[in-house]
């Protein structure tokens, strides 16, 4: 037996046979809205929690004790230090010019000699007599020549036989300066002033020609080398002088005149020559010794510069603190030039300024610092 339900005719039946069957989407529906309330409600709760935390830890701060250096304009160099060596000026290989035995040496190494000084002489036998045999030659020329000019202005020789006389006369005389000088080489001078590195020559030694007979260096002036970076040969093209520092003699340190700049590397890591003269009339200073060069690349002035270890550098910022009033402002600023713990600030800060130097890590922006020193200058911080 089928039993059907009969639908409610009158609208108050209506409504609640609507909402009976409908019942829990309503609820349902109810409990989403009822979630969303509680969430929003608990997200609102704990922003208020975290800002009265924050305001608490705020207040609870005590002041951070600060040490401030007021800002003035001041001037900064962008320097480069590069390391060198000492050369002689002149490194001179003494060779022979003659071949012969060596009869005498009249120095030995570590000389100093001047110009002139003799250093060695070479057997001279053999060059003497082709010098008394050149001479010879040369008066018998002569004799004959100045005969023959005299029969010559009488018309009793032809002008062809004159000539020839002539020709014998000139040729005899340079076979004679050709004597004299191979003779002269048997004593062998000094051709500067300089010291002896090293002889070569001994005595009883045959020499042939080309063979070495002394090194000699001159050393009254040197010559610094300094390897120039490519990066840099356009900054120090024009520079006058360098200051060098030779740690050999407890860091003196002196100044150089440019005297040369290579036009092209001298080695694969593309270092350009620089070549310094150095007087060196004392003779203190000594070839090989290790020298390093203090370059002025460009000079800046009116420059705000601050100690590095103000800067803080934090992700991809750099920033340092500023006290007013004994409260700290943050300030992003942007480095220059370096000269060795002070940096040049191109933007960032002003002249008059108190910059944060001691306490800045432990501060944040707007808080309050107790300022111990105010240091008017670089000057008293080094106190």
């Amino acid at each position: 037996m089928r039993t059907t339900t009969r639908p409610p005719q009158t609208a108050r039946a209506k409504f609640v046979y609507f909402i009976w069957n409908n019942m829990p989407r309503f609820v349902l529906l109810m409990m989403i809205a009822l979630i969303i309330f509680l969430g929003f409600a608990i997200f609102k709760e704990q922003e208020i929690i975290a800002a009265n935390k924050a305001a608490a830890m705020s207040t609870e701060k005590p002041a951070v004790n600060a040490v401030t250096l007021k800002l003035s304009p001041t001037v900064i160099s962008d320097r480069i230090n590069l390391p060198g060596s000492i050369k002689p000026w002149t490194d001179l290989q003494l060779l022979a010019k003659i071949s012969g035995t060596v009869t005498e040496m009249m120095v030995e190494e570590g000389d100093r000699i001047k110009k002139g000084d003799i250093i060695a002489t070479i057997e001279d036998d053999d060059y003497r007599i082709a010098l008394k045999r050149a001479t010879a030659a040369f008066n018998l020329a002569k004799a004959d020549f100045d005969r023959d000019k005299s029969i010559y202005s009488k018309g009793m020789i032809p002008t062809a036989d004159l000539e020839a006389r002539k020709t014998g006369m000139q040729t005899a005389r340079a076979d004679l300066e050709d004597a004299e000088l191979q003779y002269s080489r048997c004593t062998i001078k000094a051709p500067m002033d300089g010291i002896i590195k090293k002889l070569d020559a001994k005595i009883g030694l045959l020499l042939s020609v080309g063979d070495p007979i002394a090194e000699i260096l001159e050393i009254d002036r040197l010559k610094a080398v300094i390897g120039i970076p490519e990066s840099d040969v356009n900054a120090v093209r024009n520079l006058d002088q360098v200051e060098l520092t030779i740690q050999a003699l407890d860091g003196e340190k002196i100044l150089a005149k440019t005297h040369l700049l290579s036009p092209s590397p001298g080695t694969v890591a593309r270092l350009y020559d620089m070549e310094l003269v150095i007087d060196n009339s004392s003779g203190r200073i000594l070839p090989g010794m290790f020298v390093r060069a203090n370059i002025v690349k460009r000079t800046i002035e009116n420059a705000i510069t601050i100690p590095f270890y103000s800067v803080i550098s934090r992700n991809d910022e750099q920033f340092v603190f500023v006290e007013k009033d004994g409260v700290v402002e943050k300030r992003n600023v942007s480095l220059g030039i370096m000269e060795k713990w002070m940096v040049e600030i191109t933007d960032g800060l002003n002249s008059g300024d108190n910059l944060v130097v001691e306490g800045h890590r432990d501060v944040e922006n707007n808080q309050q610092v107790r300022v111990v020193k105010a240091a008017t200058s670089i000057e008293d911080l080094k106190i």
